[in-house]
C-alpha cells in the first residue's frame, strides 16, 4: 500500500522528510490520501514554510525508514476525523513552526549519516527484531 509523504528538497543531497515533535518523539506523518498531504503542504506554505514534495512511497519502507532513524510513523487514513489536540497536528500544522530559514547551513555535512551510537543502537535493535523471527 502506498502512503504520501512531505519531501523537502526532494531527489537532492538535502532531501528531508517533513516531521513533528509531539511528547519527546519525532514523528513522520504517512497520509493516505494525495488530497490530504497535499493540503497539509499548502498549511506550511501558507505560515512561510519551505514548500514540500508530496511523494507516493510504501507504507511498509516509510514505516521500517521511521523505525530505523528512530521515529514515529503516524498514518493518516482518508477521513481521519482528530479527537484530540495532539491528533489536529494530524491534519494541520502547528501555529508555530521551527525555524528552517537556515537548517541546511546548520548542519555538519554528513548529519544525515548516524554517529556510532546511533549505528550501534540500530544494529543492538536490528538483532532483537532477527531473534524474533
Amino acid at each position: 500500500m502506498a502512503v504520501h509523504v512531505l519531501l523537502f528538497d526532494a531527489g537532492s543531497d538535502n532531501e528531508g522528510i517533513h516531521s513533528l515533535e509531539l511528547n519527546g518523539h519525532t514523528v513522520v506523518l504517512l497520509f493516505e490520501e494525495m488530497d490530504d498531504a497535499e493540503r497539509y503542504a499548502g498549511l506550511l506554505e501558507a505560515q512561510d514554510f519551505p514548500v514540500p514534495t508530496v511523494e507516493a512511497l510504501s507504507r511498509d519502507d516509510m514505516e521500517l525508514f521511521c523505525v530505523q532513524a528512530g521515529y514515529e510513523a503516524r498514518f493518516v487514513p482518508a477521513g481521519f476525523l482528530p479527537q484530540s489536540p495532539e491528533e489536529r497536528l494530524l491534519i494541520a500544522p502547528p501555529e508555530r513552526n521551527m525555524d528552517v530559514s537556515n537548517w541546511k547551513d546548520d548542519q555538519p555535512a554528513d548529519a544525515n549519516q548516524p554517529g556510532q551510537a546511533e549505528r550501534d543502537a540500530m544494529e543492538a535493535f536490528r538483532r532483537r527484531l532477527e531473534g524474533l523471527l
